[in-house]
């Protein structure tokens, strides 16, 4: 069959879009991009705020005209909160977050999967990487769930409602996982979770992550490990000592929603200005050139003039590599939503502004921090630029790195070192340099243009 996969959101339901798109060509079906005729279409909703949710409806009524003849399957944390909204705009089949790692079998259970041969294991990633090259990270990054379901209570937060209660895959699982995936031939994998710091702990293990990682590095030779988002309280001190290991990439994204105490106290968030500060502290100290990036919301009920002042100080304080920036969204069935004081929509543009502009220059002091230095760079995919190419790739502190070869070159899911020569918009200037026989950096730079 032709299939059609696509997702929105977080790292998360990249990952599971991802697993499923490896499903399906595993069992033998031909994933199709937009404007190709599908048999099937499967999309992963998102319902974190309100601009989600539209977006999600957007694309499913697109698949719908696009393919009017094809099953429309969707799945996510909108389809799973209102799934009536799913019918409203074409959907035929509604699979809810918990039987959603089940997808292709449940397809199967139905008659809605046929006329499929199996592809031998070894010829996957070159079926997966027509659909999986358009998510972000290409065929050269894998983004595995480790962990589902959340037990914190956030007040602003759906998801928690979405996902339902904390859930672990086993360790045995997630390194077959792994193992299986560098066989395929990925760079680096994402650990991701909906609250991936308590990985086992449903399972009455309080170091559960810290072990995974540390079998992860252990057991596989995956050349590039990342952390998605992390709780600042699930973390220890002797967590950062993972960081010994240079297949660990010196990047992580912390969610903090607000630098004010009192907010974040109305937010029922785990941490205060001062823990915040000591975490990053150590973080720091532990990892060389580490990238921090974060969350914030702005606007949050309650939220006044000084609050929102005391916010951006501190964020601009923590000297973070980028800014996550989300205008409060009212969900219902949240606690936020019945919270008095709820902040004028123009007062939360506004602050967005101010958030945004303060976001821009942290990125471009930290990008700066980096000219002259020589880092390996993950090159994902290009463009086409004068008469030859863009590549895009990623350092291990998330840096954006841009070069331009003839069209010749082909450096996609290569790693290579690359001295970053300037700063250009949103992304560093890159020249690749030679190796030689001992592993050596030359001074010659391959073929490249300009």
């Amino acid at each position: 069959m032709r299939i059609r996969v696509d997702s929105i959101g977080c790292r998360l339901n990249i990952s599971e879009i991802e697993e499923m798109a490896r499903s399906f060509t595993a069992s033998g079906h031909r994933l199709v991009g937009p404007g190709e005729v599908a048999d099937l279409c499967v999309f992963n909703t998102c319902v974190v705020t309100n601009m989600a949710a539209r977006k999600s409806r957007k694309i499913i009524r697109q698949m719908r005209r696009a393919n009017p003849q094809a099953t429309l399957v969707v799945t996510g944390c909108y389809a799973d909160l209102s799934p009536q909204d799913m019918d409203a705009v074409g959907a035929d089949l509604v699979v809810d977050n918990q039987d959603k790692d089940r997808l292709p079998e449940i397809l199967a259970e139905q008659n809605l999967l046929h006329d499929a041969d199996p592809i031998p294991a070894d010829d996957a990633a070159s079926f997966i990487n027509p659909i999986i090259n358009s998510v972000e990270g290409g065929h050269t990054r894998a983004f595995i769930k480790v962990q589902d379901g959340c037990d914190n209570r956030c007040t602003f937060c759906i998801v928690t409602v979405a996902r339902g209660a904390g859930r672990s895959r086993t360790l045995a699982d997630v390194v077959a996982e792994v193992n299986r995936l560098t066989m395929l031939g990925y760079q680096e994998a994402v650990l991701s979770g909906v609250h991936l710091g308590s990985y086992l702990h449903d399972q009455g293990q309080v170091e559960g992550l810290y072990q995974l990682v540390k079998t992860i590095l252990a057991d596989t030779d995956l050349p590039r490990l990342r952390l998605s988002s992390l709780e600042p309280w699930d973390l220890s001190p002797h967590f950062f000592d993972l960081w010994q290991n240079e297949r660990l990439l010196p990047h992580l994204h912390l969610p903090l929603q607000s630098g004010c105490d009192a907010t974040l106290r109305r937010m029922a968030r785990r941490t205060s200005q001062a823990e915040f500060a000591s975490l990053l502290e150590t973080a720091r100290a532990a990892i060389p050139d580490v990238g921090i990036s974060t969350d914030v919301i702005v606007g949050f009920p309650g939220e006044t003039e000084a609050e929102f002042t005391d916010s951006i100080n501190f964020v601009e304080q923590m000297g973070f590599s980028k800014l996550h920036i989300f205008r409060y969204s009212r969900r219902e069935g949240t606690a936020a939503a019945k919270m008095r004081g709820q902040v004028h929509g123009k007062t939360v543009q506004t602050r967005s502004q101010q958030m945004h502009v303060l976001g821009a220059n942290l990125e471009e002091q930290f990008r700066q921090k980096f000219v002259g230095r020589t880092l390996p760079v993950l090159w994902e995919g290009n463009e086409p630029f004068g008469f030859g190419l863009q590549w895009s790739g990623l350092t291990g502190n998330y840096l954006r790195v841009v070069t331009q070869t003839d069209d010749q070159t082909n450096l996609r899911n290569q790693v290579t070192p690359t001295q970053l020569v300037d700063v250009a918009p949103a992304a560093l200037h890159g020249q690749i340099e030679a190796t030689d026989s001992t592993g050596q950096s030359d001074p010659m730079v391959i073929p490249l243009l300009g």
